[in-house]
């Protein structure tokens, strides 16, 4: 295969691994594994680590698999598989664990329209403390209408 397939197999891992995540939070973290999730929606969690990162284990495996399997004998298109899904998790970790729930304070005043945006759905979807009624499932797909709201906050200042 050519470099432009490799390439386009990344990225199109990585922008499908928004639907999976979607589906992930909403049926799975919000369902049968609550138990693991329910933690991240409490608020001032005293611990470095939740239950919550259970899931980072979860979507890390089959990336690091995937990278084992596609340079075995050389790299093949397993290889850029996993790297997608490498990609989206560095992209989630630097969005939700640093930006929005400031784990680590990397992002603290930006104004970036894109970034407040995602920040302000993320915070929609904790104003739910259950596993019900919950919105904003998504990471960097976002409803349209917090774009606006992060673009007026901004033009205002």
């Amino acid at each position: 295969m050519e470099i432009v397939h490799y390439i386009l197999i990344t990225l199109g891992v990585f922008v499908c691994m928004e639907g999976i995540t979607w589906l992930t939070h909403k049926y799975i973290m919000h369902g049968l594994g609550w138990y693991f999730h329910e933690d991240h929606h409490q608020p001032g969690y005293p611990y470095v680590f939740e239950k919550n990162d259970f899931f980072f284990v979860v979507f890390a495996t089959p990336s690091i698999l995937l990278f084992l399997f596609g340079a075995k004998d050389g790299i093949n298109w397993m290889f850029f598989i996993g790297l997608g899904i490498f990609f989206y998790g560095l992209a989630y970790f630097l969005i939700h664990d640093v930006l929005i729930h400031r784990r680590f304070n990397w992002f603290e005043n930006t104004t970036n329209w894109y970034l407040r945006a995602l920040r302000k759905a993320h915070k929609m979807h904790h104003k739910h403390l259950g596993k019900e009624e919950g919105e904003c499932f998504g990471m960097l797909f976002v409803p349209i209408k917090y774009f606006k709201e992060a673009r007026k906050s901004i033009l205002k200042n």
